[in-house]
């Protein structure tokens, strides 16, 4: 009889042992241990991090990181981390956490537009994804990389070819260049080819001119017509003499592309530039800003007209007057003036 009770008490003790394993185990696994009230919250796990910088993070998301811990150590996340953007959702266990973060890497949207520069394309960038502006400069300046694909430094910004991308938010600055350099490939259809070989550009002269455009105008519905303006200033040799090339000119001899100039002036026309197309016929060395893909399909299918000049219409702002002759121009141009005048616009 002693030895029954004995044997029920150990019989007891054992159960009451492995109920409790079985609910530290449930509670450690599979219990809800998410501290956040939002749906979703995101963990962006570097290249370089540790355990302890993913812990950081989690902290506080969760309820009770030490059994995040023991879990994370049992199941090996801890020697085994992986780079990317993870989303934990509300209410989670600590194993579909951990699996989450080990294997589910979301991509992102990355989008870029109207950058002047490739400092200010990478910084862009760089605010989007793991590389930082410097390791992305590096790769977009990479002179191997634009040799073998045909780009120069004036050239390189308009392999960039504006819209929303998805990438990886751990991917690296040459990953980022390499599949960038893909869509514009891919975008430089064998339709878009043979409209830049009827007018007798390049990719990189109609992405150039695309650029002017751009800068001239902001309403999608004229760009048509103002890049057939400069065609028909192309095809007659005459300068382009292009005011934002000007403007751009100013920027880059002075190394400040924050300023605001509102105003061209006279002296300005003098500037000693390559971009500045009133003293240097044709187009100039490499674009003056990322064009819309608007932009550069206005020129592949520039408006036909015999307009050769336009200046900004004041009596219907965002768009111009178009003149077919420079005396016509010179009327349009005073009306121009005299408003500028009256509103006080020095630069």
């Amino acid at each position: 009889m002693y030895i029954k009770k004995i044997l029920l008490a150990i019989v007891l003790i054992g159960l009451a042992v492995a109920a409790f394993f079985a609910y530290y185990v449930y509670s450690t696994m599979f219990s809800p241990n998410t501290a956040f009230n939002n749906d979703t919250a995101y963990v962006y796990v570097k290249s370089t991090d540790t355990y302890n910088d993913v812990r950081e993070q989690l902290m506080p998301l969760l309820k009770d990181i030490d059994k995040f811990d023991a879990l994370a150590e049992q199941k090996k996340y801890v020697s085994n981390i992986k780079a990317g953007r993870y989303a934990i959702e509300k209410d989670m266990s600590n194993n579909d956490i951990i699996n989450s973060i080990r294997s589910n890497n979301l991509p992102i949207k990355v989008s870029f537009n109207n950058q002047e520069t490739l400092e200010k394309l990478a910084g862009r960038v760089a605010s989007q994804i793991e590389a930082d502006s410097i390791s992305l400069l590096n790769a977009m300046k990479n002179k191997n990389f634009l040799n073998e694909n045909n780009f120069k430094e004036e050239t390189a910004l308009g392999m960039y070819i504006p819209n929303s991308y998805e990438f990886f938010w751990n991917t690296s600055a040459e990953k980022f260049t390499n599949r960038m350099l893909k869509e514009y490939n891919r975008f430089w259809n064998d339709s878009r080819k043979a409209k830049a070989k009827v007018i007798n550009l390049s990719e990189d002269e109609v992405i150039a001119l695309a650029s002017i455009v751009q800068k001239e105008t902001a309403k999608v519905d004229e760009r048509p017509r103002v890049a057939g303006v400069y065609v028909n200033r192309l095809k007659k040799r005459m300068p382009l003499q292009a005011d934002p090339t000007v403007i751009y000119a100013l920027k880059k001899k002075t190394g400040d592309f924050e300023q605001v100039i509102k105003r061209v002036l006279y002296k300005d026309l003098e500037i000693d530039s390559p971009y500045n197309t009133y003293k240097y016929a044709g187009l100039p060395p490499g674009l003056i800003a990322m064009p819309d893909v608007s932009s550069i399909d206005a020129v592949l299918n520039y408006e036909k007209h015999n307009y050769y000049y336009f200046v900004v219409n004041v009596e219907n702002f965002g768009y111009h007057k178009f003149a077919k002759t420079l005396a016509q121009h010179n009327r349009n141009k005073q009306e121009y003036i005299r408003w500028i005048n009256n509103k006080g616009i020095r630069r």
